[in-house]
């Protein structure tokens, strides 16, 4: 299997460059990508009367497959929640996990291709991150994406990402993903 460009251009130009600016004296130290979690809500939960969503949870495995590289998993409910409805046990969204090759094809889209087709976009917030330098951010739609028809599109679904990294500090995982193409926003 072929190394993913993105993995490559980090591997020879982007961690040394970034090693120096860190001051980091041991390669190993650097901060650096473990996986992306992405995650889709399906709305309704399914179960009674949730045969018309059994046809909007087919299109959002079908998306999020085609968008991933890989077959998401199903995600069930933890607990029952009356007032949302949702009865312990019932499918309520799927998932996937990348790591190795497959995460940084598919970070290498999402910066050069999806992100820039975001309606209105001024940038990714910097409050996404977390102290351990893990950043999530949402999207509105799948349809930024260019491998999903949206001729063929039931309904419109968000999603989360999570880049989990192994990085010391919060402020070590940011440069690590400015280097790698991340539009933050300017504050």
């Amino acid at each position: 299997m072929a190394i993913p460009r993105l993995q490559e251009r980090l591997r020879k130009e982007l961690l040394p460059a970034l090693q120096t600016k860190l001051g980091y004296s041991n390669r190993l130290a650097m901060p650096r990508l473990e996986k992306i979690v992405v995650n889709m809500g399906l709305g309704k939960p399914m179960g009674i009367g949730g045969q018309e969503n059994r046809g909007v949870m087919e299109q959002a495995i079908k998306d999020l497959a085609t968008i991933s590289g890989q077959k998401p998993l199903i995600t069930r409910a933890r607990t029952s929640v009356a007032s949302f409805k949702i009865r312990k046990g019932k499918e309520v969204g799927i998932k996937v996990t990348l790591r190795r090759q497959r995460m940084y094809e598919f970070l290498d889209r999402l910066v050069s291709i999806a992100i820039p087709r975001i309606r209105d976009f001024r940038g990714m917030p910097l409050s996404g991150f977390d102290k351990a330098g893990n950043y999530t951010f949402g999207l509105q739609e799948q349809t930024v994406f260019a491998e999903i028809d949206q001729t063929k599109l039931q309904k419109t679904l968000g999603m989360d990402i999570t880049i989990v990294t192994k990085a010391r500090k919060r402020e070590d995982a940011v440069e690590l993903l400015k280097a790698l193409g991340f539009p933050f926003r300017q504050n």
